[in-house]
């Protein structure tokens, strides 16, 4: 339809505009100013970078690095939409060995906040100091001959109230830039990396010789010790890495890292190349932990397909699935890896173990070493026990399954699943009602995390000392646990941590209720203080055991969605073995 004076509705938009849209699309958040300077300084070939940043990177960004700086002519031209000097033409698109390459990042970036750039090249005797206020570039004078660039953004989103006001919280939006941060150091282990917020340094980095040396700065050495090293080729792509022994796999996702020549991605054929690795490797309910780094021919890859470079397109899709499947697979069947020792495994015992009313009790079974753990410990207020059936506890076969009769039925019980599901049952009763009693721990668990996880847990402590549990800051990385909740037995400090971390980076998407992210952290607590496959159980305990989950309404599940129990009745039993119908 033509307008009233009949000059038509398509309209040319502004420049000012333009730039805006051009932000949209490339400046969602902090942490994306952060990432696309981050790729000028390592493309500028840096061996050092610090990042500061102020109020969770709306007050001020401000990245310093040691590479090889603008001349007084480039400094301006950088700002300039699609300019670049990455690119000349566009085959230069099919094969992109640069972190940036679209000359959209510093003009986005100043069309949404005051910027200030200082900048030296290696072989010029003064530098150059120019701001950007509102995309107009003022005035442009020397600066001191520092080599490197130094460049502030303030005021992020001054001129967009509107996208300012779907941000997060301060310490969302700063663990979003922490994220950016340590995926560049990972992919980079040779650089230097500092981190500040507010004027407290948040990590770290030294230069490292080796991606394993940067891992275990990150994510401690406790990772590379439960890991597994891979490594395989095929012509035009290399896969290296480590991936998590599937005995030490858990709930936790923390960390899944895929690096494509260096820049951290998401792809989907890689995800499920490692998840088909793992197979039946991989118990249910437990994830694939990584760190992979993809290199493959520029010309093979395509990483032009998203505004902020998240995903990339293989040209053989099925050949990097294969490579990275076989990689995996041969490294979780290869026997002894270089960081962990075979785990001592309870093959050889698949007998059943029958209590006192079949054999003495001298008979019985025990763990080497035997494992003094608490089985079932009793609420602070015990609740009045009504068993829907009488038990009669039988033993334990491979000192996993309970074997019982419950009033005429033989039943098979998973210890650990039933014993999960009641500790589940009882904390979620408590919370729905009376709140969850703390039990103090007599001596302090401490555990190191990465500062990311620790400024997560930090956020969310309040809400964690609601669901019976005390975990206080102890120094930038560390945290202690000084209290869990009443009615669990011991736990292991460190996975339960990791799984609670990933519980809690799902509580920032709006669509999850209160009620789903408590009944997720209740889960982890049941699952980690639930007494554990291995574990030799006495007849009384036994007894108990299924009792407590006989009150609990014989649930056939755990929280996580495994199997409790199964049950034969004598009806079951008689047709088995052709009594029915004498």
């Amino acid at each position: 339809m033509l307008s009233a004076d009949g000059s038509g509705k398509i309209c040319i938009l502004s420049e000012e505009v333009i730039g805006r849209i051009a932000a949209g699309e490339v400046v969602e958040r902090p942490a994306a100013v952060v990432k696309e300077l981050l790729e000028n300084s390592l493309d500028a070939g840096s061996r050092s970078i610090t990042i500061d940043v102020k109020d969770g990177g709306l007050a001020l960004i401000r990245v310093i690095d040691d590479g090889e700086g603008m001349s007084r002519e480039d400094a301006p031209r950088a700002f300039q939409r699609h300019a670049t000097s990455k690119l000349r033409s566009d085959l230069d698109l099919w094969s992109i060995q640069t972190m940036g390459f679209r000359g959209e990042a510093l003009p986005s970036i100043a069309a949404v906040a005051h910027v200030r750039l200082m900048t030296t090249t290696r072989v010029a005797e003064v530098g150059t100091e120019l701001e950007v206020v509102g995309g107009t570039i003022g005035k442009i004078t020397e600066a001191p001959p520092v080599t490197g660039t130094r460049i502030e953004v303030a005021e992020l989103f001054h001129n967009q109230p509107a996208r300012k006001k779907f941000l997060k919280s301060t310490l969302t939006e700063f663990l979003h830039i922490s994220r950016a941060v340590q995926q560049a150091s990972l992919a980079w282990p040779s650089i230097h990396f500092r981190l500040t917020h507010n004027a407290e340094e948040i990590f770290n980095y030294p230069s490292a010789t080796s991606d394993a040396d940067r891992i275990a700065q990150i994510y401690r050495r406790t990772f590379l010790d439960q890991s597994l090293r891979i490594k395989a080729s095929v012509p035009g792509a290399h896969v290296s890495g480590y991936i998590v022994d599937a005995v030490h796999a858990k709930s936790s996702r923390i960390p899944q890292e895929l690096f494509v020549n260096r820049r951290p991605v998401r792809n989907a054929a890689v995800s499920h190349a490692i998840a088909e690795g793992y197979g039946s490797f991989l118990a249910r309910g437990s994830q694939p932990r990584f760190v992979l780094f993809l290199d493959i021919d520029p010309d093979r890859l395509d990483v032009n397909v998203h505004p902020t470079k998240r995903e990339v397109r293989f040209s053989d899709n099925e050949s990097i699935h294969q490579l990275v499947r076989r990689a995996v697979r041969e490294a979780l069947s290869g026997g002894k890896t270089p960081f962990i020792e075979s785990p001592v495994r309870q093959t050889s015992d698949s007998s059943v173990t029958i209590s006192p009313m079949a054999k003495s009790e001298s008979a019985i079974r025990q763990p080497t070493p035997e494992i003094q753990l608490p089985l079932v410990s009793e609420a602070a207020e015990p609740y009045v026990r009504v068993p829907s059936a009488e038990v009669t506890a039988m033993g334990q076969i491979n000192r996993t399954f309970l074997i019982a009769q419950i009033g005429g039925d033989l039943s098979v019980i998973d210890q650990h699943t039933a014993h999960e599901r009641v500790l589940f049952e009882r904390l979620y009763r408590d919370w729905t009602t009376r709140g969850i009693q703390a039990q103090p721990l007599l001596i302090p668990d401490p555990v190191e995390l990465s500062p990311f996880q620790a400024a997560l847990l930090q956020r969310y402590q309040s809400d964690l000392e609601q669901l019976g549990m005390d975990i206080e800051p102890f120094g930038s990385s560390t945290v202690l646990i000084r209290a869990i909740p009443v009615g669990l037995g011991k736990i292991d400090p460190t996975t339960f941590l990791q799984d609670l971390l990933d519980d809690l980076m799902q509580w920032d998407n709006p669509s999850t209720s209160m009620e789903a992210r408590v009944r997720s952290v209740l889960a982890s607590l049941a699952c980690h203080g639930a007494v554990r496959a291995g574990r030799s159980m006495k007849p009384e305990e036994i007894k108990t055991l299924i009792e407590d989950w006989l009150t609990e309404g014989e649930i056939t599940t755990c929280p996580h969605g495994r199997r409790t129990s199964f049950r034969l009745s004598i009806t079951d039993l008689e047709k088995m073995f052709g009594r029915a119908g004498w």
